[in-house]
C-alpha cells in the first residue's frame, strides 16, 4: 500500500509562538498533524496568547510508525509541551481536537494547576460494531493499516492534513487512552470548555454529556455547532469556535 498524507503544502510540525504571559497548549487529534489547530493557534496567537502545538509521535510520517506508537507515548509528549510551555508563562490552558481532547483532558486530571481545559469533539466515546470490534481485534496485532472510507465532504477537508490511512494497532492504542482518560475524568475540577459539531459522525453524540456529568469542574460550558462535522476547529463555523475560546480564556462565559 502507498501512504499519502492528505494536504502535503500545509504546515503541520511542532510550533511554538510566543507572546504574552498566559499559554495554551494544543494538541492535534488521531492521525492527523499540527495543521489541525494552527487557525485557532494563531487565532489566540495574534491576540496576545503563547501557543504551543507539538506534533504527536508517529504523527506526520508514516502509519507503520504511528502503528509502533502506545498510547503513553503521546501522553509524555504533550506533557513534554506542556512543561516547557509552563516554564514560559504564568498561566497555561490546555485543549485539542478529538483525540488531542482526550490528551487535554488526561493531563489536566494530573496537573490541578492547569487554568483551564478546552475539549473539541473529544473522542471519549466513539460509534462501534460487534463486526469493527472482531475487526480489529483480529487485525491489529498483525500491523495491518486500511484505506479509510469516504466521509462526507466538509469545509474541513483543505485545511487538514494527516493520514488517508487508519494503523490498526494505533486505533487500539486510542480505544486505551480513552479508557484511561474516562476513568481520570473525575480528577478534573478546573474550568473547562467542551465544544462538539452536530453533524460529528467520528464521535459519538453521547460523548460531550459524558465529560460534562463526569468532570468535576463548577464551571464547566457545552456548545454545539450546528453546521460543524467532527473537525470543529477547521470546518465552516472554526472561527465562531475559536471566538468563544477567546470568551472563556478571558472568564467571559456565563
Amino acid at each position: 500500500m502507498t501512504y499519502t498524507l492528505r494536504n502535503p503544502h500545509l504546515e503541520g510540525d511542532s510550533f511554538l509562538w510566543e507572546a504574552g504571559p498566559v499559554g495554551v497548549l494544543l494538541s492535534h487529534g488521531y492521525t492527523a498533524t499540527t495543521a489541525e489547530v494552527r487557525l485557532l493557534g494563531r487565532f489566540l496567537h495574534e491576540r496576545g496568547y503563547t501557543v504551543s502545538g507539538p506534533l504527536l509521535p508517529g504523527h506526520g510520517t508514516t502509519p507503520q510508525e504511528m502503528n509502533r506508537c502506545c498510547w503513553q507515548t503521546w501522553a509524555e509528549a504533550f506533557e513534554s509541551a506542556y512543561r516547557e510551555l509552563a516554564a514560559r508563562c504564568e498561566r497555561v490552558f490546555v485543549g485539542g481536537e478529538s483525540m488531542g481532547g482526550l490528551l487535554a483532558l488526561y493531563l489536566a486530571s494530573h496537573h490541578p494547576e492547569v487554568a483551564g481545559v478546552m475539549a473539541y469533539a473529544a473522542a471519549i466515546a466513539v460509534p462501534s460494531s460487534f463486526t469493527r470490534t472482531l475487526l480489529l481485534s483480529l487485525l491489529a496485532p498483525l500491523g495491518v493499516v486500511l484505506q479509510k472510507g469516504p466521509s462526507a465532504p466538509s469545509a474541513a477537508d483543505a485545511r487538514w492534513q494527516g493520514y488517508d490511512q487508519t494503523p490498526l494497532r494505533a486505533t487500539q492504542q486510542l480505544f486505551a487512552l480513552q479508557a484511561a482518560t474516562r476513568a481520570r475524568l473525575s480528577e478534573i475540577a478546573q474550568p473547562i470548555l467542551i465544544v462538539q459539531g452536530r453533524l460529528d459522525t467520528a464521535v459519538d453524540a453521547s460523548a460531550p454529556d459524558v465529560i460534562y456529568r463526569n468532570v468535576r469542574s463548577t464551571e464547566k460550558h457545552l456548545y454545539w455547532f450546528e453546521r460543524s462535522t467532527h473537525c470543529v476547529l477547521l470546518d465552516q463555523e472554526w472561527e465562531d469556535v475559536a471566538a468563544l475560546t477567546l470568551r472563556f480564556l478571558a472568564g467571559e462565559l456565563e
